[in-house]
């Protein structure tokens, strides 16, 4: 680099005013070099997007209810999440992991690990028909057997918190609490779980919702662990439901996701119609396409995956709950806080939110 000196003997020589000029210069870019923000020079690093993705743990039921599958092919669609574990809660977890496994392999979706959860027996459930053919040993990815510690090993490895998101009685994380009392330490618990004011279908009086009942002591031991906890009660996720314009439009859109979801959904309503000896097959077809061609049933565990992201659309209370013996959840004194989505401030938009998720 040229010294004083050098200048000064530049000058003598008859360059002063180019050299002159030139340190101007030089000495303009290195401010501006000095303005341009670190983000617009590494232009290599990690988008903002990438490293905020969610780490989450899909604790599911499915099988039971059709509501649990819309909440996976809502979770999947979902960008902001980076799926750690699905584990299946509840009756014939097995049985319930196969579903899982050829919805994730239909929509390549094998990155995902299963979980099977606690089983309670080895029975049928109504969407087995879908999967009956299915062998769980060629899953691609990583099966599990046992579920309640592939949660506490994802949760105890991560190096950042994860949000545990619950659709179904809590059978699995409590076993996990139960094993490993840290992992309320590491993680966010997220469910579709109890009835704050308003009961099933909007009723007047709260319900002893069945997420709750089935397990009542298993739903004491969470609602009570020292970990941060958001449920979407009834009083909200029990008056979702897609209908006229809304549902054809997910009802239609050919791509993977919504073929398999539509066959779920009609394995599902299926499978109890069919029990009745006395229908013929046309009468059986007939009632099960009134039904699925025209609009969802109640989908409650599509509102625990949207909090998992936001509660833009939803008014949240921190009220303090407790887990009754007979599976209410009341407000008490004594109770755990809980962020609680009591009230819709745009159902609406909720419904539109779900369609666009669904079909893009």
């Amino acid at each position: 680099m040229m010294g004083i000196k050098d200048f000064r003997n530049a000058k003598c020589m008859g360059f002063g005013p180019t050299i002159k000029s030139t340190w101007f210069v030089v000495l303009g870019v290195l401010a501006l070099i000095l303005m341009i923000p670190i983000s617009c020079v590494s232009s290599s690093s990690p988008s903002s997007a990438e490293k905020e993705k969610i780490p989450v743990i899909f604790d599911t039921d499915i099988c039971d209810d059709i509501d649990d599958t819309w909440a996976l092919a809502l979770l999947l669609q979902s960008p902001e999440f980076d799926v750690k574990l699905i584990t299946t809660a509840v009756g014939n977890t097995e049985s319930k992991a196969k579903t899982v496994a050829k919805f994730l392999e239909t929509v390549g979706r094998t990155d995902i690990p299963i979980g099977i959860g606690v089983q309670q027996h080895k029975g049928n459930h109504r969407q087995d028909a879908w999967a009956k053919d299915y062998d769980l040993s060629s899953y691609p990815g990583k099966v599990r057997k046992d579920g309640v510690q592939a949660i506490i090993d994802t949760i105890m490895k991560s190096r950042r918190p994860i949000k545990l998101i619950a659709t179904g009685p809590l059978p699995n994380i409590a076993a996990a609490l139960e094993r490993e009392p840290r992992i309320a330490e590491k993680a966010e618990f997220v469910g579709m779980h109890g009835s704050i004011r308003l009961g099933y279908g909007g009723g007047a009086q709260p319900s002893a919702e069945y997420n709750v009942k089935a397990f009542v002591k298993e739903a004491q031991k969470v609602f009570t662990a020292p970990w941060n906890m958001t449920i979407t009660p009834l009083d909200t996720c029990g008056i979702v439901d897609l209908k006229d314009r809304k549902f054809q439009k997910v009802l239609k859109k050919d791509i993977a996701l919504t073929r398999a979801l539509m066959e779920n959904y009609r394995a599902w309503y299926t499978e109890p119609i069919a029990k009745d000896k006395k229908l013929s097959e046309d009468e059986i077809a007939r009632r099960v396409n009134d039904k699925v061609n025209s609009s969802s049933t109640t989908l409650f565990d599509t509102v625990a995956i949207y909090l998992g992201m936001s509660t833009d659309l939803v008014k949240m209370e921190e009220l303090k709950v407790k887990v009754t013996d007979d599976g209410y959840t009341r407000i008490d004194e004594d109770g755990k806080l809980i962020n609680c989505a009591t009230e819709w401030k745009d159902l609406g938009a909720f419904e539109d939110f779900l369609v666009e998720r669904l079909t893009k």
